[in-house]
């Protein structure tokens, strides 16, 4: 891909499993130096020991909780002393709780927004002084087609994806005079056992993680001039409802 290489930097939130884990293996196929995240100190530790083996040293991961403002600062901060910039950011990092409107509590529908529209926030912010002083650089948020289409029971869910496409576009529109891109990534059904759901053969029409790596790493496919700022990522044969 165009613009691989050794020299280039990456960030990844929630790259732990699922989606995140799957950008990781794809970015360090390509031999960039990844720094990732998860809130679980010991799932960071096991992750980081087996992409060490398959990949090296060019791999780092950290605990961060994504609602702490503090922790993600530092976390950036440390990046780019150790890395001296960051070209990519891959903002994946989220959670699911799914209950009806009236029997959700508010410490869950709070937790659900810090972690899935705070954390890209605070992500965003962090990394964004740097790469308009590199004039270049890339910010991808994961979010879902739950974006754009509500369903019953996810209002804590829908309003932090629904937010987080206005705030993608949003700063897409902030800094791209500054070469610094934008984009959302909105992908539907996703086989990671994501909100408590499990996988198995009853989910194999879902879409992979490796499918959604795909689609975030097409984005280095276009030259600097191209800003493909939203792209919708669908099981291609769902069940019949």
């Amino acid at each position: 891909m165009g613009e691989s290489g050794n020299d280039k930097v990456g960030i990844v939130t929630g790259g732990s499993r699922g989606i995140g884990r799957a950008v990781v293996e794809a970015l360090a196929e390509e031999s960039w130096r990844l720094f990732f995240c998860s809130r679980s100190e010991r799932s960071v530790a096991s992750a980081e020991a087996a992409l060490r083996e398959r990949f090296g040293e060019r791999i780092s991961g950290s605990a961060v909780d994504v609602r702490r403002q503090d922790e993600v600062d530092a976390f950036v901060a440390h990046v780019i002393s150790a890395a001296g910039k960051v070209d990519w950011l891959v903002n994946n990092a989220g959670l699911g709780t799914f209950a009806p409107v009236d029997e959700l509590t508010g410490d869950a529908f709070r937790e659900v927004v810090e972690t899935n529209l705070c954390g890209p926030f605070y992500f965003l912010r962090a990394v964004a002084p740097a790469m308009k002083r590199q004039g270049d650089g890339f910010i991808v948020n994961v979010g879902a087609l739950a974006g754009k289409s509500a369903m019953a029971g996810g209002a804590a869910y829908n309003a932090s994806k629904f937010g987080l496409i206005g705030m993608s576009e949003a700063a897409m529109l902030d800094l791209r005079q500054h070469g610094v891109r934008v984009a959302a990534v909105l992908p539907g059904s996703v086989e990671t056992g994501f909100g408590g759901h499990g996988t198995g053969s009853a989910d194999s029409w879902k879409l992979q993680p490796e499918d959604v790596a795909a689609a975030v790493l097409q984005l280095l496919s276009y030259p600097q001039r191209a800003l493909p700022s939203l792209i919708e990522l669908r099981p291609t044969r769902p069940p019949r409802k």
